[in-house]
C-alpha cells in the first residue's frame, strides 16, 4: 500500500473519515464518529466488509475522535502508508477557486467565511486543527464545496439587491455539492465518450440536501443554490425557494423570531414539512403508493420543482446533451426520475422505463430509449474526488494560488 489519503469530512457533532488510494481510489477504511459532544458518543469503523463499532466512555470532542482514529489506522496497519489528509470545507467564499495547502493565512481565510456557513465551517476548522496535532508531519488540504462554482458569470452570481451588501459583505449566489458536481460532470463526458470541454449538461445531485447544476464545457455557470443552501429545490427538510415576505408574515402573524423562522426551513421544511411524515424519499415512495395524501404531494412538489429548474438551466447551457442525476435520490430512486422527466415532454426527452427500473443501486448507467437527449445515473464519489485532488496537488506540489482556477484536465 503507497499513496493512501486520508479524507476528513466534520460536521458539528460528527467526523467521517475514509482512507482511499489516491490514485485508484481504493477504500482501505471508513469510520464514523456520531453524536460527538455528548457522553453517546460512538465510532463505527468499516473495513473489508468487517465493521466495528466503539462507545467513548466520556466526553467526546473532535481531538478525541481523531487521536481514536488514529489509533485505528495503526491498527490496521495504514498510518504509515498515509502521505496526506484532505479535508472537505462546505465555504470558500469568492478567494478559493480550486484545492489549497492548508496553512496559517488558508485557516484565517475559512474562518472569515463562517458568517456565510455558521453550521459548517467552524466544525470544519475543529477537524483541522486535531488532525494537524495528530498529523503533524502531512501536508492538509482543503477542498472546498463552493469552489468548483467560481466560474459562474456575475449575472447569474449575483442578487437584485443593492450591490453594496455584495461589496460589504459578499452578499452573493455561491452553490453547493461542487465537489460532487466536479466528479459526475467528469465521470459523465467519459461515459458520453466525449471532452467535458465539448458538452451542455444540466446534472441533479438529489439527497437529503438537493441541488441543479448547468454545467457547459466543463465549467458551472450556474446553479441551484445560493448565499447558503437553503436556495433552490425542495429537500428532505429544507423549504427551497419561497417568498420573502414569508418572514415578515410569520413574524407578524404567528410572533415567530427570524431564528426561529429560520430554523423551521431548514429542519421542519421541505419533505417532511409537506408530507407531514418524513423527510425519506423511500418512506415517502412507500406511503405515496398506499394513496397517503401528504407523500403524494410533497413527491409530486419534488418532481416539479426539480424539472422547473432543469429547464431553466439550458438558458445557461444553450442546449442539452444530457440530463444526469446523482447523490441518494438521484442514483436511486426511479420514481423520481421518471417523475421529474415526464414533466418536460418539451425537451424531447424518451425515458426507457425498463431501464429505468432495473438500474442497480450504486450503478451507473444510461436510461433514456436512444433517441433524444441522453439520461445517465452516475453515482456520486465525493471522497474519492477529494483524494484523487488531494493525492494530485501533494504528488505534483501544484500548491494552488487561491486565486486562480486549477486545470482540471490534469485530474480527469
Amino acid at each position: 500500500m503507497h499513496n493512501l489519503i486520508l479524507v476528513l469530512n466534520c460536521g458539528s457533532s460528527s467526523m467521517k473519515a475514509a482512507v482511499l488510494d489516491g490514485i485508484t481510489g481504493e477504500s482501505h477504511l471508513n469510520v464514523l464518529a456520531e453524536k460527538l459532544g455528548s457522553a453517546d458518543a460512538l465510532m463505527t469503523t468499516k473495513t473489508l466488509g468487517d465493521k466495528d463499532v466503539f462507545y467513548f466512555k466520556e466526553h467526546t470532542t473532535h481531538d478525541h475522535a481523531v487521536r481514536k482514529l488514529l489509533d485505528i489506522l495503526q491498527q490496521h496497519g495504514l498510518s504509515e502508508a498515509i502521505i496526506a489528509v484532505g479535508h472537505r470545507v462546505v465555504h470558500g467564499g469568492e478567494k478559493f477557486h480550486a484545492s489549497t495547502l492548508i496553512t496559517r493565512e488558508v485557516l484565517e481565510d475559512i474562518e472569515h467565511c463562517i458568517p456565510l456557513a455558521p453550521l459548517h465551517n467552524p466544525a470544519h476548522l475543529l477537524g483541522i486543527h486535531a488532525a494537524q496535532q495528530a498529523f503533524p508531519d502531512l501536508p492538509h488540504m482543503a477542498v472546498f464545496d463552493t469552489s468548483f462554482h467560481q466560474t459562474m458569470p456575475e449575472h447569474a452570481y449575483m442578487y437584485a439587491i443593492p450591490r453594496k451588501y455584495y461589496r460589504q459583505n459578499a452578499v452573493r449566489r455561491y452553490g453547493f455539492h461542487g465537489t460532487s458536481y466536479r466528479y459526475v460532470s467528469q465521470t459523465a463526458a467519459k461515459m458520453l465518450k466525449r471532452k467535458p470541454e465539448e458538452l451542455c449538461m444540466v446534472i441533479a445531485h438529489l439527497g437529503n440536501g438537493a441541488s441543479v447544476t448547468a454545467v457547459k464545457n466543463g465549467l458551472s455557470v450556474d446553479t441551484s443554490m445560493g448565499l447558503t443552501p437553503l436556495e433552490g429545490l425542495i429537500m428532505g427538510t429544507r423549504s427551497g425557494d419561497i417568498d420573502p415576505s414569508i418572514f415578515e408574515f410569520l413574524f407578524d402573524n404567528k410572533h415567530m423570531s427570524i431564528r426561529q423562522i429560520n430554523s423551521m426551513l431548514n429542519k421542519d421544511s421541505g419533505l417532511l414539512g409537506i408530507s407531514e411524515l418524513s423527510n425519506d424519499c423511500r418512506t415517502l415512495e412507500e406511503h405515496a403508493a398506499l394513496g397517503h395524501d401528504g407523500a403524494i404531494l410533497a413527491l409530486n412538489m419534488f418532481a416539479y420543482r426539480l424539472a422547473k429548474y432543469v429547464a431553466s438551466m439550458t438558458v445557461a447551457t444553450g442546449r442539452l446533451d444530457a440530463l444526469v442525476f446523482t447523490g441518494g435520490i438521484g442514483e436511486n430512486s426511479a420514481y423520481i426520475r421518471e417523475k421529474t422527466v415526464a414533466y418536460l415532454p418539451h425537451f424531447g426527452f424518451n425515458l426507457s422505463l425498463e431501464a429505468n427500473n432495473e438500474l442497480k443501486r450504486g450503478t451507473e448507467g444510461r436510461i433514456d430509449a436512444g433517441t433524444g437527449p441522453q439520461i445517465w445515473v452516475v453515482p456520486t464519489d465525493e471522497e474519492g474526488r477529494i483524494a484523487k485532488e488531494t493525492e494530485h496537488v501533494v504528488e505534483h506540489e501544484v500548491f494552488v494560488d487561491t486565486k486562480k482556477s486549477e486545470d482540471d484536465a490534469a485530474l480527469a
